[in-house]
């Protein structure tokens, strides 16, 4: 496989490479979403700030006994913490997050009537949320299109050669050049299943990779495909590895 030399690359070849390898990914990845569950803004907005330190399988075991008590913010504003924290223990540093979701009850019902702020600029406001979080709920519960840089997502695009950086704000604002805004929010699904998936951070399976041609960092890990296909994890689709051959037959370096 012919290395990729980042160094000598050209903001365009950048560009088109980027877009390529996004392609191939949300065609493997084509089942990519939110994996928290919700079903409203409040909810997805919740269970994001609960997802710290934990995984959303987790908080997805949680969240259904949670809102069922505490549906709205006002109710989680007025909550026991007691019983709030006991609801949130299996997520781990359970008092910490119940300051956090019972002071965000507050500030929504004191500033936005209750109801969560469809503006990047109002979420930062509240307790707890960042841009990472902020872009979580503006994609997926307003359908406004955002970056979210997690670990995964700031690893991977490292990884392939889009950024060197690593400030979340810088990397969302490198890697937004790159793509339509139209795209943002489903590149940032596809790339957090690529790195749960795949591009693991100890071990990642190189050789089992749909996008290993495009990436400088080929041979970090597994790169023999056997091996590669063993470290796989499709929890969610299972079988999606062997479409490998399709996409290189579609998909050419």
């Amino acid at each position: 496989m012919k290395p990729i030399d980042v160094a000598q690359e050209t903001a365009v070849a950048r560009t088109r490479r980027a877009r390529k390898s996004y392609r191939v990914l949300a065609h493997y990845f084509s089942y990519a979403h939110c994996e928290l569950d919700f079903e409203t803004p409040l909810q997805l907005l919740v269970a994001t700030i609960l997802s710290a330190q934990t995984t959303d399988v987790g908080v997805n075991k949680v969240t259904p006994t949670l809102f069922a008590r505490y549906p709205d913010a006002q109710a989680l504003a007025g909550a026991d913490r007691a019983e709030l924290e006991e609801l949130l223990r299996p997520t781990g540093f359970f008092r910490m997050k119940a300051n956090a979701v019972q002071t965000l009850g507050q500030e929504l019902v004191e500033r936005f009537d209750g109801q969560v702020p469809g503006r990047l600029d109002d979420l930062v406001t509240l307790p707890g949320v960042g841009r990472k979080t902020a872009n979580v709920v503006l994609g997926d519960a307003f359908g406004v299109p955002g970056i979210t840089v997690d670990t995964h997502f700031g690893r991977v695009v490292r990884r392939l050669g889009w950024t060197t950086e690593t400030d979340p704000v810088k990397v969302e604002h490198a890697i937004g050049s790159l793509f339509p805004r139209k795209d943002w929010t489903n590149l940032s699904h596809v790339l957090i299943f690529q790195g749960r998936r795949i591009c693991h951070a100890k071990r990642p399976a190189c050789g089992a990779c749909p996008v290993a041609r495009w990436c400088p960092s080929y041979g970090e890990g597994e790169i023999d495909e056997v091996k590669a296909r063993k470290l796989l994890r499709f929890e969610l689709a299972p079988g999606r590895e062997d479409e490998l051959d399709t996409l290189r037959q579609k998909y050419p370096a």
